[in-house]
């Protein structure tokens, strides 16, 4: 499964929305930007890395070519693109848990929606609408989203400090280098792998293991 990058997690999911429709999912968006604290719960999420919603008009697909036929579609659709950390159960429950109100608002029209509240036949929505993510990249496969915030932490820190470094005693120094250690011991840790490992992760590492092999064989020694 590529939908999962060290510890990133990739969902895409589909949904359908009657075309006459469509026009009420695009103002709830509209008001969700104009005023953000109706996202409150969802922003205060610290395993979201992304979240996204897009509404492509039955009629706005894009085509490659002019040959290309065009679409007879029943449906808007929704589309919606999030990267997280954890389990997928795990973001699913933040969710609803999180912005309960909101999700059946953004949802409430897309055909067959049962609401995120009771959280089994929310599960099994976003199961049957979700597409697998072909192609993943994460630059930082080990970090975690606080873990982004605790080294941007520590570079504004380091930054301060460095700009302080020449000014006073040397017993002034080590008063403020011990300080700046105190403050920043939240912040400084190393990243390992969570359990949760995609099977093209291993096989990745597995090249990795054999390329190191043939190159230590094929070097000469003595």
């Amino acid at each position: 499964m590529s939908n999962i990058a060290g510890k990133a997690y990739a969902m895409n999911v589909i949904t359908p929305v009657r075309w006459y429709t469509a026009w009420v999912n695009k103002l709830f968006f509209w008001v969700a930007l104009k005023r953000p604290s109706t996202l409150q719960g969802l922003i205060t999420l610290s395993l979201i890395h992304y979240a996204r919603w897009v509404i492509i008009g039955r009629k706005q697909f894009p085509h490659v070519s002019p040959e290309q036929p065009k679409e007879k579609l029943k449906y808007s659709y929704m589309l919606f693109f999030s990267n997280f950390n954890g389990s997928w159960d795990q973001y699913v429950d933040s969710f609803t848990f999180a912005i309960p109100g909101g999700l059946d608002l953004f949802w409430k029209w897309n055909v067959r929606y049962s609401k995120s509240v009771a959280l089994t036949p929310f599960h099994r929505y976003i199961q049957y609408n979700q597409l697998e993510t072909i192609h993943y990249y994460s630059a930082y496969p080990l970090a975690a989203s606080n873990d982004i915030k605790s080294a941007q932490t520590v570079r504004e820190s380091l930054l301060a400090f460095n700009r302080t470094v020449d000014q006073g005693s040397d017993e002034e120094f080590e008063r403020r280098y011990k300080a700046l250690l105190r403050g920043l011991q939240h912040d400084l840790g190393e990243m390992h792998p969570t359990p949760i490992i995609s099977m093209s992760a291993t096989q990745v590492e597995k090249r990795v293991r054999w390329h190191a092999g043939q190159l230590d064989q094929e070097r000469p020694h003595g």
